[in-house]
C-alpha cells in the first residue's frame, strides 16, 4: 500500500472541503471567489433595532454574500460582513391609521473580524413604513437588495483584500500552523491551513501539502499513544478493549507492525478462549453451541488448524450418527479495502469533528469600524 493513504489523505481532504480544482490566482473569476466565505455577524451596538428585525437583516447579509459568490459555511470564520444602522429621520403620518416612517442609513463593513482590519465600507440610504416601528424596520431593510452596484462594489473589493490578505500571510500561516501541530494541536492545525482558498494557488498548495504532514504526524502521535493504552489493557486482561484501541491503525504508520503483533496476540489469545467453549460445548455434544464458538476463531490465529480439525470431527460425527448438515466458518480478517475506507473517515472525522467543537459565537473585534 505504498503511499496509498497519502493519496487518500489528499483526494479527502479535498473533496471534503468543496474546492474546485480548476482554480488560479485571480481575482476575475467569481467562482473562485466563491471559496472564500463572509459570515454575517450583527454586532450588539446596532443601534435599538427590534429582533424580528434584526433577524431579516440578518438574511439580507447572507443574501449578500450568497448573491455575490461569498456563501457558503467556513470553518474558519474570520472574515465577516456587517452592518451598523442609523436612524435619519422618524416620522409618524398624518393617515389614519397613522403610520410610522423611517430613514435608515445602513453603512456595511467587510473585514478581518479577528484582527479587527477593516477591508471595505460602503453606506446605502433606505425608506420604511409601517404600522409600528418594528415594521418600519423591516420594510425598509427590504429595500436593500444584493445586486446594487455598491454593495457589489463593496462585495469585489472585500474578495480582492482578502486574498491580498492570504497570499501576503502564508508564510505566516504555514508557521503558525506548524507551531500548533507541535503543541499537538493537530485538528486546530489542519484547519488553519484547509482554510486557505484555492484562488490563492501558491499558497493553497503550500497548505495542502503541510496539511498532509501534519495528518501523519497526528497519526503517528495517535498510533503511540494507543499503542501505549493497548499495552496497559491486555496487561489487564481487557482485550477486547486493546483490539479496539488498535483497529483504525493504517499500514503507513511507523508503529503499524508493532501494533500488528498486538493484535496477532489478542487474536491468538480469543482463538484459544473460543477453542477451549468449543471443545467444551462438543464434550457436551452441544454442536450448535461449538458451532458459535468456532465461527469466533480467526483464520490466521495461532490455533486455527485445531478449530478446523474439531469442526470436521463434529461435522463428521453429526453426518454418520445422524446424517445431519452441519458447517462452520471461521472468521476471516479484514482486508485493504475495509483499511481504505478507515483512512477515509478518519479524515472526515478530523474536519467534521473540529468544525462542529468550535464556539457557536466569536468575539469579534470590530471598533473603530
Amino acid at each position: 500500500m505504498k503511499n496509498t493513504v497519502k493519496i487518500l489523505l489528499v483526494v479527502i481532504l479535498v473533496a471534503f472541503f468543496c474546492i474546485n480544482t480548476n482554480a488560479q490566482n485571480s481575482l476575475g473569476k467569481s467562482d473562485d471567489s466563491a471559496r472564500i466565505v463572509l459570515n454575517s455577524y450583527i454586532p450588539t451596538q446596532v443601534e435599538g433595532i427590534p429582533s424580528i428585525a434584526k433577524r431579516h437583516l440578518t438574511n439580507k447579509l447572507n443574501q449578500i454574500a450568497t448573491k455575490n459568490g461569498m456563501g457558503g459555511s467556513a470553518y474558519n470564520p474570520r472574515f465577516i460582513i456587517t452592518p451598523n444602522v442609523s436612524v435619519l429621520t422618524k416620522d409618524i403620518t398624518p393617515t389614519a391609521p397613522p403610520m410610522t416612517a423611517l430613514t435608515l442609513e445602513v453603512t456595511f463593513y467587510i473585514g478581518d473580524g479577528i484582527s479587527g482590519t477593516l477591508f471595505a465600507s460602503e453606506s446605502i440610504e433606505v425608506k420604511g413604513v409601517g404600522r409600528s416601528e418594528t415594521k418600519a424596520y423591516i420594510s425598509a431593510i427590504k429595500q436593500i437588495k444584493p445586486s446594487y452596484p455598491a454593495i457589489k462594489e463593496l462585495v469585489n473589493t472585500g474578495k480582492a483584500k482578502i486574498i491580498e490578505y492570504y497570499n501576503s500571510k502564508c508564510d505566516f500561516i504555514i508557521k503558525e500552523a506548524l507551531t500548533k501541530a507541535d503543541r499537538k494541536e493537530f485538528d486546530d492545525a489542519i484547519s488553519s491551513l484547509l482554510a486557505v482558498p484555492e484562488v490563492c494557488k501558491e499558497c493553497y498548495d503550500k497548505c495542502q501539502d503541510h496539511a498532509v504532514t501534519v495528518y501523519k504526524n497526528k497519526m503517528e502521535n495517535e498510533c503511540m499513544e494507543k499503542i501505549q493504552q493497548a499495552r496497559t489493557a491486555r496487561a489487564n486482561n481487557n482485550w477486547d478493549e486493546a483490539a479496539v484501541l488498535l483497529s483504525g491503525i493504517l499500514p503507513d504508520v511507523s508503529c503499524y507492525n508493532d501494533a500488528q503483533v498486538i493484535l496477532k496476540e489478542v487474536e491468538d489469545h480469543r482463538c484459544s478462549v473460543a477453542l477451549g467453549k468449543a471443545n467444551g460445548a462438543w464434550s457436551s455434544m452441544n454442536s450448535q453451541d461449538a458451532g458459535y464458538w468456532l465461527s469466533q476463531v480467526s483464520a490466521d490465529s495461532k490455533c486455527y488448524k485445531d478449530a478446523l480439525v474439531l469442526g470436521n470431527s463434529i461435522k463428521a460425527k453429526l453426518k454418520k450418527d445422524e446424517d445431519k448438515e452441519w458447517s462452520f466458518k471461521l472468521k476471516q480478517q479484514q482486508d485493504n479495502v475495509d483499511l481504505k475506507k478507515q483512512a477515509i473517515k478518519a479524515v472526515r472525522d478530523v474536519g467534521v469533528a473540529y468544525g462542529r467543537n468550535q464556539p457557536k459565537t466569536v468575539n469579534y473585534n470590530i471598533r473603530g469600524w
